[in-house]
């Protein structure tokens, strides 16, 4: 039997730190780094998965439940994937895939939901699924929420699954709104930095954000930020401090990074890179002072992030752009540098964090797909 070939990118946030989980909009975009298989059906009902990076395992369809001890594993992500498309009436099947990956594991380049975003399209192609994007995007979250045991948004798996450079509207996670975007990044390179921090153990640190941000939702009667009227929460700051001030600054950098994302589209599509710059660093500035996910408060000494801000900050000034990278505490920052000094950019990142921990990237058109 034939392989078929298939293929999911990774994502960069550009816009919307912490913002999908609570409703609201992001900037993101799939890069050319990338999960991909090639796959043939098989008639066992069993999901075989085949790869280094990931390890050999197989999945038994017939069992769709969630296994406790299974969570924190590529095959619980392959379990939840397979159930959300089963719990909604689309045919699925077993198969054996030979996977491969040029996303750095633990990089922040969501290589997990890039993985979900894979199985998603195999199963689409293999079994006939009339399935969307976004509901390829649904899937992974529903497996990387309840079978995986990950709280997070549907950023991740929505850039990977949609492709391209996107602002995201999360206000109906049911009927999405995925904007393309088009802008010329000529003169500057999209950098990842590595800092070399372990996202172990950080869960409870994850989770916490959009804990404390429903609870201040919770006070005026809303589940989620994107639903309470910005000015009247300013005005009632006094009466909502008792929540916890943390709770309150990270309500703060929602509300101003949500409306933030609109003026980073608005800048990109008229061509004025120097404005959206600006807002990259305001929105870093805003992450590292209000919603606090630059260093772990359960481990203040570790503090890699802010040290590559720190060095970013003294190279790029006036010149590009840095901020934290994704859900944050470990793993990267993002920055924006001009050309002219890419070298010296590299040099000194390298020399402080390891060769090769700064990751040049150009954004991917394609989403989710089968490579034909």
């Amino acid at each position: 039997m034939k392989e078929r070939l298939f293929s999911a990118p990774g994502r960069v946030e550009i816009g919307g730190n912490h913002t999908d989980h609570q409703h609201g909009r992001v900037l993101a975009a799939a890069i050319d780094l990338e999960v991909k298989c090639s796959v043939v059906p098989n008639d066992e009902n069993v999901i075989n998965i085949k790869n280094e990076q990931y390890g050999s395992f197989g999945v038994d369809l017939s069992c769709l439940n969630v296994q406790e001890d299974e969570k924190g594993t590529s095959s619980a992500l392959v379990r939840g994937v397979s159930a959300w498309f089963a719990e909604h009436s689309h045919t699925i099947g077993g198969f054996d895939a030979k996977l491969s990956s040029t996303i750095p594991i633990g990089s922040g380049l969501s290589s997990s939901a890039a993985f979900e975003v894979l199985i998603g399209n195999v199963l689409k192609g293999l079994y006939g699924a009339k399935v969307s994007p976004l509901e390829i995007a649904l899937a992974g979250r529903h497996a990387e929420n309840v079978y995986f045991g990950k709280p997070c948004g549907l950023m991740d798996q929505a850039a990977s699954s949609f492709g391209g450079l996107s602002m995201i509207d999360f206000e109906d996670p049911l009927d999405t709104i995925v904007k393309p975007i088009n802008a010329d990044f000529s003169g500057y390179a999209l950098c990842v930095v590595a800092t070399g921090d372990d996202h172990a153990d950080l869960t409870p640190d994850y989770a916490a954000i959009p804990e404390e941000m429903k609870t201040v939702a919770n006070h005026f009667g809303k589940e989620f930020l994107r639903d309470v009227d910005k000015d009247s929460f300013f005005s009632k700051i006094n009466q909502i401090k008792h929540l916890s001030s943390r709770a309150v600054l990270r309500a703060i950098h929602f509300f101003e990074e949500n409306e933030r994302v609109l003026k980073q589209a608005d800048a990109l599509e008229n061509g004025d890179i120097p404005r959206f710059l600006e807002l990259v660093n305001e929105s870093g500035r805003s992450s590292l002072a209000y919603l606090q996910n630059v260093f772990s408060s359960s481990n203040p000494h570790n503090q890699e992030l802010t040290l590559a801000l720190a060095l970013s900050e003294r190279i790029l000034t006036g010149k590009g752009a840095w901020r934290v990278h994704g859900g944050g505490f470990a793993g990267t920052i993002l920055a924006f540098v001009p050309e002219s000094l890419k070298d010296t950019y590299n040099k000194q990142m390298c020399d402080v964090f390891g060769d090769n921990s700064c990751l040049f990237l150009n954004v991917r058109k394609e989403g989710g797909m089968e490579v034909l």
